[in-house]
């Protein structure tokens, strides 16, 4: 069905080549043109009063949301995480599951194909359970296991086409083997929660992994003698590298070397975030363990273990922008553009004529205004 076409008129509109200051007009769910001066008449015009226009930002890397965790493979549940984070500027997420049995890891990729083929969902990525035990993080160590292809093919199957990431530990037995069929397959390998030196992560870039997951968290520090899969990612041009800018899980001084050393083009912000985000401090789970958030900071109860994020992509990018000095059109393609080309979402987190009206008004300070999901407002 046809709508009323909408122009978006005296904007900063950040597209792939650069800030557009003019007008934006939408029409079918699409973005029609994009232009300067009086725009031609038709349909409605909003003036946003010289805000920021900037893709609808695309997290990779988010487990769940609004009391939810796609974990959990309820379908009801994961539809709230989406309506939760698209409300609030984030239009395309890929459902992140955590170390589980072979069984319940093909029964939540199965839920979760089911929401990517109704094309609420961008895809599935699997954290896990091909990770290091002694870098587990938040998952439980008695669900990992060695890279084994043929359980990796099971979930492929289960997926249909929708498994876009798997984070490898590049020192297990197997890793190369499944970083290649992984490249092979189209689903994007992740280096992450490892303790890989300098050359074995540099071997697994070369076998075709291609993002560092969470850099700085739950890998191998960087030393000087000793760099490790930190300096790896950053040294190596084919790789993405992802950050959680939450204040919490790296320090902001750590974090502004992640943009100096790779640039904002090579910089992906994600939140991990997990089921309290939204909701506020108290006791929550994270697959079959149990983590406090206090203050919105979020640790396993067992150990006390950093346990995901309860921020939601935008504040990522007002953090960059405050906090580290980078520049809003940089800092807004690290949520958008970056992510969704890494791991190869066509026509997201982009601005251009003729892509998808997935558009966020942003005020001075960056909060969010209003967003727009393929030419509908929906907050």
């Amino acid at each position: 069905m046809a709508h009323t076409p909408v122009t978006l008129t005296n904007a900063r509109v950040v597209t792939p080549g650069g800030v557009h200051d003019g007008w934006l007009r939408v029409e079918d769910g699409l973005v029609a043109a994009l232009g300067s001066g009086e725009p031609s008449p038709g349909g409605e015009s909003s003036d946003v009063g010289g805000a920021w226009v900037v893709p609808g930002m695309v997290d990779t890397h988010v487990h769940g949301g609004a009391g939810h965790a796609f974990p959990d493979a309820d379908p009801e549940g994961a539809g709230e995480i989406i309506a939760f984070n698209r409300a609030r500027g984030v239009t395309s997420l890929v459902g992140g599951l955590v170390a589980a049995t072979p069984e319940d890891t093909v029964r939540q990729v199965s839920v979760l194909a089911e929401l990517c083929d109704a094309g609420e969902l961008a895809g599935i990525y699997l954290e896990g359970p091909f990770i290091a035990r002694s870098k587990c993080g938040a998952h439980d160590p008695d669900l990992l296991r060695e890279p084994d292809t043929a359980e990796f093919d099971r979930w492929l199957a289960a997926g249909r086409g929708h498994v876009r990431m798997i984070t490898v530990a590049p020192e297990l037995p197997g890793a190369s083997e499944l970083i290649r069929a992984a490249a092979s397959s189209g689903v994007v390998a992740a280096v992450g929660h490892t303790e890989a030196s300098y050359e074995q992560t540099l071997a697994a870039f070369d076998a075709g992994a291609s993002v560092a997951t969470h850099l700085y968290n739950a890998m191998r520090p960087l030393n000087h003698r000793d760099p490790g899969p930190i300096a790896a990612a950053l040294g190596d041009e084919r790789v993405t590298v992802e950050l959680i800018l939450d204040n919490v899980h790296v320090h902001p001084g750590a974090a502004g070397l992640v943009f100096g050393a790779a640039g904002a083009d090579r910089v992906s912000l994600v939140t991990d975030a997990m089921s309290a985000t939204g909701l506020g401090d108290g006791e929550y789970t994270l697959g079959d363990l149990r983590v406090r958030v206090s203050g919105g900071e979020a640790r396993l109860v067992e150990n006390g273990a950093i346990a995901s994020s309860t921020i939601v992509l935008p504040q990522a990018v007002r953090n960059a922008v405050e906090g580290l000095g980078v520049g809003v059109p940089e800092a807004v393609r690290s949520a958008s553009s970056v992510p969704a080309a890494a791991l190869g979402l066509e026509g997201r987190g982009r601005i251009e004529a003729g892509g998808r009206a997935d558009l966020v008004v942003l005020d001075e300070d960056l909060t969010v205004r209003d967003v727009m999901y393929r030419g509908e407002w929906v907050a």
